[in-house]
Formats: structure tokens, C-alpha cells, sequence
């Protein structure tokens, strides 16, 4: 499968797939016909404290990251994260988010899982 990670503000492409947004806010000045969205899975997004901790500054994205993947790792986290794997099938899942930082942001967390996960599933 092929997870692909595209900003809120970016078009919509015919080979996005199954477009989710991963955000527990909605994008400013977008639509939900602008988004093309399957789904708005705010619960993925990272909580309120920490987004509000990390405030999107570089010097605490590893600490994010962890901090992140602990919240993740909740059961009833990990069941979300098998649920948007398979509303995805075999095509391509695009996680979308709001952040204006491309290489910062939670949906880089979420793509790492995920493709971790997938090839766990291809290992079973």
C-alpha cells in the first residue's frame, strides 16, 4: 500500500485514493467538498496539550514524536489505526493534514506507523 502524506491546502489529485484528514481541527478557509475527504478521523490527531506544546517548532519534534507515539499506542488508538488501513484497502491512503510545515507535523508520525504496520501485516 501506498501512504502518501498531502497538505490540506494542496489540490486534491486523481490518484490520492482514499484522502483522510488526520487533523483534530479543521483547516482554515477549506471546504469538505474542497478536501475530497473519505473521512475525518480527528481522533488520530495529536491531543490539545500536546499540540499546543509542540506548537510546531523543530526544536521539540523528537520530543513530539515520542510524546506522539505514546498517545498512539492506546488500544483504542491502534484499533484506529487499523480501521483507516483497512477503509484503505490495497489502494493508495493519503493522510491529510493542516500544518504548514511539511516535514514537522503529526501526519509524518501517523505515515511512519502505518507503513510500519503494513509491513507487519505483509509478514503475517
Amino acid at each position: 500500500m501506498r501512504i502518501v502524506i498531502k497538505r490540506a491546502y494542496d489540490e486534491p489529485a486523481a490518484g490520492d485514493g482514499c484522502r483522510v484528514l488526520v487533523d483534530r481541527v479543521w483547516p482554515r478557509g477549506r471546504s469538505r467538498e474542497e478536501l475530497a475527504l473519505a473521512d475525518w478521523v480527528k481522533e488520530l490527531g495529536p491531543s490539545t496539550a500536546l499540540r499546543q506544546w509542540f506548537g510546531h517548532d523543530p526544536q521539540r519534534w523528537a520530543e513530539f514524536r515520542e510524546r506522539y507515539r505514546q498517545e498512539l499506542a492506546a488500544p483504542e488508538q491502534r484499533a484506529r489505526l487499523q480501521a483507516l488501513l483497512d477503509a484503505a484497502g490495497a489502494g493508495p491512503l493519503t493522510l491529510v493534514y493542516g500544518a504548514k510545515d511539511e516535514q514537522h507535523n503529526q501526519a509524518v508520525v501517523l505515515r511512519e506507523l502505518l507503513e510500519h504496520e503494513c509491513r507487519h501485516r505483509a509478514t503475517r
